[in-house]
């Protein structure tokens, strides 16, 4: 996925979750939207680089969206929208081998009770239910997820168990979105709940996909899989 281009400036504060305050290489002070509801723990922090896209529509508040931070030498993609659209491109390109053989791939289709998968694939005997995870936290010499209480995750977990349940095929996929060159692992410690639920729905047969992504100034792509340490 090719990003708009980037802008350079230095990170004065994030505050109320989705909004920074940045200050440009020209000086000026800016005000950006942080597509990121997570604590974003480890991705940023005061006075690192960042880079923001730019978009002049009467319809946005903020003409500014927070694309990337960099903390030490490592780029990290924290818009997590991001994560759905490059999962997409890999499945299309074949780079994410263990979904391939399906006719046709929909996004955003509602399944559950109320709500909806990131990714359909249908061929004609089978479903399979893709929900995408964006994954930024670095714990020590890890790469985790979730970066803080997620119930929305623990309710995703089961019903993709319930889509098993009714004979479909159900991923699970986190996708890296930092060039740390790490394995990954669970934070159980940061949410308990959501570890217990991904362990009982690993064991009904929900399958479970890490891949590390390749970031840099122009573009960002899904590249391989990742290790994975249970």
């Amino acid at each position: 996925m090719k990003f708009e281009e980037l802008i350079h400036g230095k990170l004065i504060k994030r505050y109320k979750r989705f909004l920074a305050d940045i200050i440009l290489d020209n000086k000026e002070i800016i005000t950006a939207h942080v597509p990121n509801s997570g604590a974003m723990t480890s991705c940023i922090e005061e006075n690192c680089d960042v880079w923001v896209s730019f978009h002049d529509s009467e319809k946005r508040k903020l003409k500014y969206t927070l694309e990337l931070t960099k903390i030490g030498e490592n780029l990290i993609c924290t818009n997590t929208n991001v994560a759905n659209k490059i999962a997409v491109e890999a499945i299309n390109n074949q780079t994410i081998k263990e979904l391939q053989g399906y006719k046709s791939l929909k996004t955003e289709q509602k399944y559950g009770q109320s709500s909806r998968i990131d990714i359909l694939l249908e061929n004609e005997n089978e479903k399979c239910f893709v929900e995408v995870k964006s994954v930024s936290l670095r714990i020590d010499d890890f790469l985790a997820f979730p970066d803080a209480v997620t119930s929305r995750g623990t309710k995703h977990l089961k019903e993709l168990e319930e889509m098993v349940k009714l004979g479909h095929r159900a991923v699970m996929l986190y996708v890296i979105q930092r060039t740390d060159d790490l394995p990954f692992k669970l934070a159980c410690q940061i949410d308990k709940k959501y570890c217990e639920t991904f362990k009982e729905v690993t064991k009904n047969k929900v399958e479970v996909l890490v891949y590390q992504s390749s970031i840099n100034l122009e573009d960002i792509t899904i590249k391989n899989s990742s290790n994975f340490l249970h």
